[in-house]
């Protein structure tokens, strides 16, 4: 009797050992990596223990430098114990890849083993064919972007043709969209047109002799698409005339502010003083919080004269080509490249100069986007509406009585241009009612939206 007793007890204190086991990272580890090629792999990983925790994510993580965590690239493949399968993709050819399985529970992020594959490389061509190398893509918009190549073996027979190739499919070929700019060895320049915009494309160089054709190396890029390297924000941009413009409003914001925190209209503390950052209808000072509400992501910040400038003095009159509030490379429009916008539009010269009027015929329509934004779901003249690609919103603007207005009927934009030296601005302002821009000189004081154009 009494060794049943002891087996009962000894029984009761498994189970109760069990029921109590503490929860842990779960145990994971790193398949080997096959099939590599010169843009991809497989790989993958098996959880053999959850921690006692259930695994709500897993995947591989990699990167060129050893130890890649999940802050660098990796897959999501499913939850839960078990093996699976994993494929790394946008790789560069030639290059070493660092790589680890991950698991998540509710007590971190466990990793397997390290392991670590070089890339193939595209094989030479025969020597009968030509050798050609692929350029970096660069002057990226919604619709364009540059390219080339250098053809730097012709094979020992004439190079007939030579350009680049591209196509929303890896490895594209002269059988896909192709541009050709000329014949011979050595250098090109290539312009890739009629793209859509926010698309992944790939492109490669060619050069063609009487023996076939050969290609460089491939390259990727995403037309009309831009990246703030200070925020990792993404804008779509968009080429009109001679220029490129973002197509959305700027989202930079490093402090945040209540509506009634600033200057107001009366005071010179809008010439010189502080930089204020707004999002309108938003009385907080979290940056975290602002970013997440509705209003910023859709029409952006707005920024005080002085925010927008990214200065704490007043200007001298007339400035231009000021980088401002906005990223590297990008530059706050002046009053001037505003009226070249307009004039490309449809403007008359005459129109484009003009003060304190609605300015144009169906500018405003065209600049505008989004009509379901608009009050009455669209401005009162819808000509063209939209095709212009600048995709205005009615963002409205922070008053200097420290309130915001306007949101659904107005938006208003900065440029850098004084028209009076002591205390006035031109503007711009795109209304629900009016199809054509206001042009107009306003307070330093005001809170506006902000609109970058590209440096030539």
């Amino acid at each position: 009797m009494q060794k049943i007793k002891l087996l009962a007890i000894s029984f009761f204190i498994i189970l109760l050992m069990g029921a109590c086991k503490k929860e842990q990272m779960a145990t994971v580890s790193t398949a080997n990596i096959t099939e590599i090629t010169t843009t991809s792999a497989k790989c993958g990983g098996d959880i053999s223990d959850d921690g006692n925790s259930f695994v709500t994510q897993r995947g591989i993580c990699w990167n060129t430098s050893p130890n890649p965590t999940i802050n660098n690239q990796y897959t999501s493949d499913g939850n839960g114990s078990g093996s699976y399968t994993s494929t790394l993709s946008g790789l560069v050819e030639g290059v070493t890849y660092y790589v680890r399985a991950y698991a998540i529970n509710s007590m971190g992020t466990a990793y397997g083993e390290e392991k670590n594959f070089i890339t193939g490389t595209t094989p030479p061509p025969p020597t009968n064919q030509p050798t050609v190398t692929t350029n970096t893509v660069s002057n990226i918009s919604a619709t364009s972007a540059t390219c080339g190549g250098n053809v730097t073996s012709d094979g020992n027979s004439a190079v007939t043709a030579k350009g680049v190739c591209w196509s929303t499919s890896q490895n594209p070929t002269i059988a896909n969209n192709k541009t050709n700019d000329g014949q011979g060895m050595g250098t090109f320049t290539s312009n890739i047109t009629g793209l859509t915009s926010s698309t992944t494309y790939y492109v490669r160089a060619y050069a063609t002799n009487v023996n076939g054709t050969s290609y460089g190396e491939q390259r990727s890029f995403t037309a009309g698409t831009f990246t703030d390297s200070r925020d990792g924000n993404v804008y779509h941009t968009v080429n009109i005339g001679s220029q490129v413009w973002m197509s959305e409003n700027l989202r930079y914001l490093p402090n945040v502010y209540p509506p009634n925190y600033g200057p107001e209209v009366g005071s010179q503390s809008g010439v010189s003083g502080s930089k204020y950052y707004y999002v309108y209808g938003y009385s907080g000072t979290s940056i975290s919080a602002a970013k997440a509400t509705t209003n910023y992501i859709t029409y952006g910040v707005l920024y005080n004269w002085l925010a927008a400038m990214n200065n704490s003095a007043g200007t001298s009159a007339n400035p231009s080509n000021v980088q401002g509030v906005c990223p590297a490379g990008w530059h706050l429009p002046s009053d001037a490249e505003w009226k070249h916008l307009e004039m490309y539009l449809g403007m008359t010269q005459a129109q484009a100069d003009a003060e304190d009027v609605f300015r144009g015929t169906n500018q405003g329509s065209q600049l505008a986007g989004n009509a379901a934004l608009w009050t009455n779901g669209t401005l009162e003249t819808t000509s063209g509406f939209g095709t212009s690609g600048f995709s205005a919103l009615p963002g409205g603007y922070r008053y200097g009585d420290g309130t915001f207005n306007e949101l659904g009927l107005l938006g208003y934009w900065w440029t850098t241009t004084e028209d009076y030296a002591s205390y006035w601005l031109f503007d711009r302002v795109i209304g629900y009612s009016r199809s054509g821009v206001y042009r107009g000189s306003n307070s330093y004081n005001q809170a506006y939206s902000v609109r970058c154009v590209k440096n030539n």
